[in-house]
């Protein structure tokens, strides 16, 4: 049986400054998309200038606190918010919500495609190839700080997770998401977009392979406290996660409609 390693949750300190690993892999992620984005630019595989990816980043980076705080407000805890207001402000204290920050970024893609002459699915197809490494850095964030953790198991792999408080062996499942949502998405997202696709299948193919291993991980992963099991016995993770791969699959099957004159 394997035991949480305990990090500290600052990586280092600068004067009074204290840089937390969780801000620091958001760091991580945002640099992980520049790179692969301008890998993309210099290598023809988008219309997008590196001055469009400057800016997409820029806004996406609020897209994705403010949508990813408000998402967990809404989804997971909107009685407690609306009894105490004030709190939404509180991110320190944690609660962030991937499928609200994908819907913020999602409404950054809206007004930035507007503006820039370009059509949606083109930047969603182009932010789909950009996205999974990020999130494996997000959620090895989440494995540093020892929190998410997984349900008990008694595979050889269990890990005992001190804050859980009870010193069972639970499965690393941030770790699995590392895995599945970050370096097996990243690659077939990444290779799938390697050849010329019709505009749409990229995010197709994103959203149809998060929501899916997303489903899949949330069977290890232990649900929220507040919330336990819901209808069907799915978690809210896996309720939130359905719609992507329906809309996923939509949408790669409705990008390869014959073009119409």
């Amino acid at each position: 049986m394997l035991v949480h390693p305990q990090f500290s949750p600052i990586a280092f300190e600068i004067g009074p400054l204290a840089v937390r690993w969780y801000g620091l892999m958001y760091l991580v992620a945002f640099l992980l998309a520049w790179t692969l984005g301008r890998w993309r630019i210099r290598h023809g595989k988008t219309a997008l200038t590196t001055r469009d990816l400057d800016d997409l980043l820029f806004y996406s980076v609020l897209g994705v606190v403010l949508g990813g705080r408000l998402g967990y407000v809404l989804f997971y805890k909107p009685g407690y918010y609306l009894a105490h207001p004030l709190e939404i402000l509180a991110v320190w204290h944690g609660g962030m919500s991937f499928h609200g920050g994908l819907l913020g970024v999602l409404l950054v893609m809206a007004l930035f495609a507007r503006r820039r002459g370009f059509r949606f699915l083109q930047v969603g197809d182009f932010v789909a190839t950009l996205v999974p490494l990020g999130l494996a850095a997000g959620r090895l964030g989440n494995f540093i700080n020892g929190e998410l953790w997984g349900r008990p198991t008694t595979v050889p792999w269990g890990m005992v997770f001190p804050q859980a408080g009870d010193g069972v062996a639970r499965h690393p499942s941030q770790l699995y998401e590392v895995g599945l949502e970050g370096l097996a998405l990243f690659a077939l997202v990444w290779l799938f977009a390697s050849k010329p696709r019709p505009v749409g299948q990229v995010s197709g193919v994103f959203l149809m392979g998060y929501g899916f291993f997303r489903f899949m991980v949330e069977y290890t992963r232990e649900p929220d406290s507040f919330l336990g099991i819901l209808a069907g016995g799915l978690s809210m993770g896996q309720w939130l996660s359905l719609p992507m791969v329906l809309v996923g699959l939509a949408l790669f099957v409705w990008a390869r409609r014959p073009a119409t004159a």
